[in-house]
């Protein structure tokens, strides 16, 4: 073999070795490790293999930061779901004591009108609101008991300090209620002194509507207007339906436009009381 092609072949192994141990020195260096070398060594290593080592350092420290950075990702990656879920916990039970002191409220609503003289002796069934049915006319909702648990068909139903419907349909399990703002709803009251109307829902998230307050009529906004109870009535006398809220006389009309707002909060019905009640023939 040539002379010079053994020399050649032995500079490449001299270099592959020289670039080995400036590796091993600058690993050792970055990891804090370089004490397992003597000074003296490290020292001669440095002078020899500095400028190497500088082109080497040109691409390991990237690499170095990009494992580094990876393993603190890692962590904080790690920290912040623990923190999220903590922050859900809290949030959970926040929400579940909100949704209680609800229920309670609403609760003590129906209770408060389990006292009116007219419906005091009604048996009455609880239940809660499943489901609700919204439009632009309709207002419906579902509650959880049904013929098993007596709820009939026309029932009325009460919830959140006043009236909030009648059942419209019953199954073994279930019912359907429909709200008194749903456009097929009239609902007969008085107010006053004894003035009479109907109120007709328009939809839900609107206004009643108070049919037939004739042009003569004092009606002013405020006035509490409850189920009228006349002979006939859906609803039994004396239970709250509405505050009169806007009055507007027409010039040339029989009756004042006049609008009504309902008591109970029926975007938030949770619970509902359901009356055993039929109306006299």
């Amino acid at each position: 073999m040539p002379i010079n092609r053994r020399r050649s072949r032995r500079n490449l192994y001299t270099l592959a070795a020289l670039v080995v141990v400036s590796v091993i020195a600058i690993t050792l260096d970055i990891t804090g490790r370089a004490h397992v070398l003597t000074s003296g060594s490290k020292s001669v290593a440095g002078d020899i293999y500095s400028p190497m080592r500088n082109a080497v350092n040109d691409v390991l420290n990237p690499i170095g930061r990009f494992l580094a950075g990876s393993v603190h990702y890692n962590a904080l990656q790690a920290q912040n779901q623990q923190l999220r879920a903590e922050i859900a916990t809290l949030q959970l039970q926040n929400d579940s004591q909100w949704y209680q002191s609800r229920q309670y409220h609403q609760l003590q609503k129906l209770l408060s009108l389990e006292k009116l003289p007219s419906i005091s002796n009604l048996p009455v069934v609880v239940a809660q609101s499943t489901s609700q049915a919204i439009s632009n006319f309709a207002a419906t909702i579902t509650i959880n008991k049904g013929r098993d648990n007596g709820v009939a068909v026309g029932d009325p139903v009460l919830g959140g300090g006043g009236l909030a419907g009648q059942v419209v349909a019953a199954s073994r399990s279930s019912a359907t209620v429909r709200l008194i703002t749903d456009g097929l709803s009239r609902v007969g009251v008085v107010f006053g002194t004894n003035e009479y109307a109907t109120l007709a829902g328009l939809g839900a998230r609107k206004s009643l509507n108070a049919e037939f307050v004739a042009d003569k009529t004092p009606v002013h906004a405020g006035q509490l207007m409850t189920t009228s109870g006349l002979s006939g009535a859906i609803f039994p006398a004396g239970i709250p339906v509405a505050r009169v809220g806007t009055v507007h006389a027409i010039a040339g009309a029989l009756d004042k436009s006049v609008t009504a707002k309902p008591i109970a909060n029926l975007q938030d019905l949770a619970y509902v009381a359901v009356l055993e009640w039929a109306p006299a023939p």
